[in-house]
């Protein structure tokens, strides 16, 4: 396969300097694409069309917008497995998963936008001024490889729905699923020049993204470090600038627990999408008396996960997305080993029997203490530290000692409890009692994690701008 052209201003064309990279199945390590990479000025390109379809875009009706999601969401339904097949190739996520959550988060998404659309005021009364919500202008959207279409659609839906127009580049190691939903939006009638797709890696399209003059606000969710240079190449323009970055949440684990469930829970919670998720519970805080017994509970749990080919219905831990990450996560590992935490499950190399692919085994780490680099650093693979404390204050500490502050868990038999505990987090999402997903809550975080908020009404808001109309109604 090719992909060999980008999405702009309505069309698929050519790229202006190409380059080529390889795209790798991370679970064969065989190549199974190759796709074409941009630079500045197929961003001048798109930026150009983007601004120039601005004006007319942006006077659309909430209406008019709101059924332009509908028939988004109608055409991704109908090409939904087309979804699941390209992240199980790209990223190498297993098909149950790459269908049941990873494609599954779009349509979430959508729905939940378009509930907040129906009840959104974009004009509301503040005594005599009148507040106007306008679109915020041509967005610079760039979006990581680890939950593709989750990602991408946390920015291009509620951009579209406030009326803005975008560039978008999704990590050059998803780009099947971005080129299939480019495909979707053009057949759902998206007017040419508001929406634009662009491939390319950090150096070449992003680093021109961020420091275009011509987009007026930058969304970019990444690593820190990404993220950091993001900020200063957009500081120059002064554009608004929204990052969702790393995370190392804590999971604490009150004395009331059911240990069984609640540490199984736990460990699945790190393991979802092969440890590859930023807000994921990756470190374990339990009381120091319980120490052992959650060690053996994690220890069961992790040796138990099914790890192997990513075609097959019961696989459940696919590989990491590609060489680096696998090495990186090997040298994390082996850290924790050298720093003297306990090693209770799994370890470096392979799983015994995959001689290919980038498959980590399922690794658990005991008495790890909160100093550890396994304990700092988020690590991005299917690695838990399990952190003993000895009081509840000492719990609350540890859990934000971390630089970053994306999410928190609590888990305990008491609910008052736990929520006086979740009030004492840092943590731009805080999970009580292991909940389901809640589309409509903001997801964003805390210091290193990033600024700016996500999901629902606060993602909406993120892309509009506030005009005060001062005396536009008359004193009485």
């Amino acid at each position: 396969m090719k992909l060999d052209q980008f999405y702009v201003d309505g069309a698929w064309v050519d790229p202006v300097d190409v380059r080529w990279m390889d795209l790798v199945d991370p679970a064969t390590e065989e190549v199974h694409a190759r796709l074409a990479l941009g630079g500045a000025a197929d961003v001048d390109r798109a930026v150009t069309a983007a601004r120039r379809a601005f004006p007319a875009f942006s006077e659309t009706s909430a209406g008019e917008r709101g059924r332009l999601l509908r028939r988004i969401l109608e055409i991704y339904t109908r090409r939904y497995d087309e979804f699941a097949e390209a992240m199980r190739k790209e990223m190498g996520v297993p098909i149950a998963f790459a269908t049941s959550g990873q494609a599954a988060r779009g349509p979430a998404h959508i729905n939940a936008l378009l509930d907040v659309l129906d009840r959104f005021r974009f004009e509301e009364d503040m005594g005599t001024t009148r507040l106007r919500y306008e679109a915020v202008g041509v967005c610079g959207l760039i979006t990581p490889w680890n939950w593709p279409v989750n990602q991408v659609i946390v920015k291009v839906a509620p951009a579209l729905a406030a009326g803005c127009t975008m560039v978008l580049k999704p990590s050059e190691f998803s780009a099947m699923s971005a080129v299939l939903l480019a495909e979707v939006l053009h057949e759902a009638g998206v007017p040419p020049g508001v929406f634009n797709l662009l491939n390319g890696d950090g150096a070449g399209v992003g680093a021109a993204i961020a420091a275009h003059p011509d987009i007026d606000m930058v969304s970019f969710t990444g690593s820190t470090r990404a993220g950091i240079e993001v900020a200063r190449s957009a500081a120059a323009t002064v554009k608004r600038v929204a990052q969702e970055l790393g995370g190392k949440s804590a999971n604490i684990l009150l004395d009331d627990v059911d240990l069984e469930d609640a540490v199984r829970r736990g460990v699945a919670g790190c393991f979802t999408n092969s440890g590859q998720s930023c807000s994921i519970p990756t470190r374990m805080l339990v009381p120091r008396h319980l120490l052992a017994k959650a060690a053996g509970i994690a220890s069961a749990a992790a040796v138990a996960y099914r790890v192997g080919p990513t075609d097959r219905s019961d696989t459940q831990l696919g590989p990491l997305v590609n060489k680096s990450q696998f090495e990186r996560v090997q040298r994390l590992i082996q850290s924790g080993i050298d720093e003297g935490a306990i090693l209770v499950a799994g370890g470096t190399g392979r799983p015994h029997g995959l001689e290919t692919g980038y498959f980590v085994r399922p690794t658990v780490f005991s008495d790890v203490r909160p100093d550890m680099t396994i304990a700092r650093e988020e690590i991005f693979g299917p690695v838990l530290s399990i952190i003993p404390y000895d009081s509840e204050d000492e719990a609350v500490a540890i859990a934000n000692g971390a630089l970053y502050g994306l999410a928190g868990y609590v888990q305990s038999a008491d609910l008052d409890r736990a929520r006086a505990v979740a009030r004492r987090l840092r943590g731009g999402q805080v999970h009580i009692n292991y909940p389901p997903a809640d589309f409509q809550a903001p997801f964003g975080g805390y210091g290193r994690s990033g600024n700016g908020r996500e999901w629902g009404e606060a993602g909406l808001r993120e892309y509009l701008e506030t005009k005060a109309m001062v005396g536009y109604e008359a004193a009485r």
